[in-house]
């Protein structure tokens, strides 16, 4: 656990772990060295083919190219990609690996390629006989010989192309150049016959030709049933009958309907006809002669005579008076016997028999007549609808029938077609697969590259010590996150939540005064009031052996005496004023009696070793004390040590005064 907060922690963290970097160096410089000379040498051959615009990539096939919605357009379809998954496909390779066992079945000539032969032999032995094992025991599938050198070879073999371009870029990688050279010829040789076969339509042109000969015999019996089912609706389609039907049924529907609605009007005028002679006279008057009553004359001559005889009295008498009274009141009696006698009287008149009933009469004799011929037109009208419609149904029930080998004629019709189309077109492809002429060329050959392409010894050389380095400061950096050893104290207090007494250098690297002014600094922290009243007792414990409890101890002895203070060293009795009691418990995981002598200290510090304690340790050791005591005082980091060597902070403090 180092905190990094300048150059100088860097430097430590570099001598901290200088033995692991040197290691990490020399492995890595040892491997780069050795991988240089001993790594199997690998040479590479190359070869290029062009995919030009033919046929297969870009015109729609035969099979496919009168039905154009089975084929999604796409604009991102590269046909170089699926020359590519042919080329790398397993049937190809299968049929690499075949020759190529066929051409190394013989061992070949000369001393060093033979000697070579069979030492691979003799490798590839042991290591079926280990595969056998693994085979035997489940912890490898079972592989022919064949499909290992058919996976090996795949995984030696590249086919790539650049965005854009058409040329094909073949590599394959192989321990001698001329035996990769020969499978680079055997791989195109195979890649151009497989396809040659899987592309090829040998049998197209005997396909349409059988196929449309089916097809014209099937429309000759097609044709035969139709002409026979439409015979039997007497029409030249089912589409035809049914329109004609239709519209005969909508037209004396029509015409049924308005005789329906005549014949409703009829009756309606029926009923109001005769009630209307029953309503009328049967004789009408056509000459009357009156004149004016003489009895109501009579009566209005007295009236006036009254009104003239009631005017005289009033200029006489007042209203009101009897005189006056008694002529009102024959005034108005006369009103009243005037207002009950008719002003005219009929003298005479002549009649005669009303025509306007003649008249109904005779629109009633009509309108009975128009009804009995609606009715018979409606019931004509039923049985012609009743008809009609019983031929529709059966035209109707024939329909699918008809529907259905119209559509067969028409599909029919369209295959011969489509089949009479493609017959040359099928002929001449024979012809082109036939002579094996392909869009592929071959543009370049295999070609034979006796410098090999790994590894590059003169490279790994000349980056050995670089990628040493970098690899030894890698290792450096992976230790510093995974060190939890404590190696100094600058973050124990936070990370503890215990007070650091005092750090106690190494004694083998610091000086007597640096010891003695650590030593000073755990005296300083003592309460000399509290030894000089009552006395004091300081119980200091570690979490394992060795890690400096009694040599502290004996340092702070030697500096209280000095002080003038009594000393005892586990002792059984009570510390008395004056007096300091040091505890030695060290050993706090695997030492019970630890505990007890502890019982009796007033403080409890805990020592802890520098690069050697733990960060679980203490914090173990911590939870132990917290549990049993309830606290603990401070921290004692012993053995602390300056990783950076004096000489070295001498240079960089002389290269910063330079600057």
């Amino acid at each position: 656990m180092i905190e990094i907060r300048s150059l100088r922690d860097l430097l430590r963290l570099f001598f901290i772990f200088r033995r692991e970097f040197k290691l990490a160096v020399i492995t890595t410089i040892v491997v780069a060295v050795l991988g240089a000379f001993l790594l199997p040498a690998r040479y590479e051959s190359d070869a290029r083919l062009l995919v030009k615009p033919g046929r297969d990539n870009t015109t729609v096939p035969i099979e496919a190219g009168n039905r154009q919605t089975l084929i999604a357009p796409s604009t991102q379809h590269d046909p170089i990609v699926d020359e590519e998954k042919m080329l790398t496909g397993r049937p190809i390779v299968h049929i690499v690996a075949e020759r190529y066992l066929a051409m190394t079945s013989e061992p070949p000539q000369g001393f060093w390629k033979t000697t070579k032969f069979y030492v691979k032999k003799a490798v590839g032995s042991v290591l079926d006989g280990v595969r056998s094992v693994l085979q035997f025991i489940g912890l490898a599938e079972k592989q022919s010989p064949l499909e290992r050198l058919a996976t090996n070879l795949e995984k030696n073999f590249e086919a790539s192309h650049e965005p854009g371009s058409s040329v094909i870029e073949i590599s394959f990688k192989w321990d001698d150049p001329a035996v990769a050279q020969k499978i680079v010829e055997t791989w195109v040789d195979a890649y151009l016959e497989e396809r040659a076969r899987i592309l090829g339509r040998k049998s197209l042109h005997t396909f349409y030709e059988t196929e449309g000969a089916k097809v014209a015999a099937t429309i000759l019996n097609l044709k035969e049933e139709l002409q026979g089912r439409l015979k039997q609706i007497d029409s030249i389609s089912v589409q035809a009958r049914l329109e004609n039907l239709t519209s005969q049924i909508n037209r004396i529907t029509d015409a049924k309907v308005g005789a329906q609605n005549q014949l409703s009007g009829i009756r309606s005028f029926l009923v109001n006809a005769s009630q209307q002679i029953k309503n009328q006279p049967a004789e009408v008057v056509t000459m009357r002669e009156t004149s004016l009553n003489p009895t109501q004359l009579d009566l209005k001559r007295q009236l006036n005579t009254l009104q003239v005889e009631r005017a005289r009295l009033l200029r006489t008498y007042l209203p009101g008076t009897p005189q006056v009274n008694q002529i009102e009141q024959n005034i108005r009696d006369l009103e009243a016997l005037s207002a009950q006698e008719a002003t005219r009287l009929e003298r005479s008149q002549n009649s005669a028999p009303n025509s306007l009933v003649i008249n109904i009469k005779q629109q009633v004799i009509d309108a009975q007549l128009q009804e009995r011929k609606l009715a018979g037109q409606i019931e004509d009208y039923d049985k012609t609808l009743e008809t009609l419609r019983s031929e529709r149904d059966q035209v109707m029930t024939d329909e699918p029938e008809l529907n259905r080998l119209t559509q067969q004629l028409h599909t029919a019709e369209k295959s011969y077609a489509l089949y009479s189309e493609n017959l040359e077109q099928a002929r001449i492809d024979h012809e082109l697969d036939s002579s094996q002429i392909s869009n592929i060329a071959l543009i370049e050959h295999a070609t034979l590259n006796p410098a090999r392409v790994f590894p590059k010894s003169l490279l790994i050389l000349l980056f050995t010590i670089p990628a040493g380095l970098a690899v030894g400061l890698l290792t450096i950096y992976v230790l510093y996150l995974l060190d939890q050893r404590i190696h100094d104290g600058a973050r124990l207090q936070e990370v503890f939540h215990v007070p650091l007494w005092s750090s106690i250098p190494d004694v083998h690297d610091a000086t007597p005064a640096a010891l003695t002014a650590s030593i000073y600094r755990l005296y300083s922290l003592l309460p000399t009031d509290r030894i000089a009243r009552e006395g004091f007792a300081l119980g200091l414990t570690s979490a394992r052996h060795g890690e400096g409890v009694t040599f502290i101890i004996e340092q702070l002895k030697n500096l209280l005496v000095e002080r003038g203070h009594q000393v005892t060293i586990n002792g059984t009795q009570v510390a008395q004023p004056g007096e300091v009691l040091l505890l030695d418990a060290s050993a706090l995981s695997s030492n019970p009696q630890a505990f007890l002598t502890l019982r009796r200290a007033n403080q409890i510090v805990l020592v802890i070793e520098a690069r050697t304690s733990t960060v679980p340790t203490i914090e173990n050791a911590l939870s132990l004390l917290t549990t049993a005591f309830g606290k603990v005082d401070g921290i004692i980091l012993n053995r602390r040590r300056f990783e950076v060597p004096a000489n070295v902070l001498a240079r960089i403090n002389s290269w910063r005064g330079a600057a």
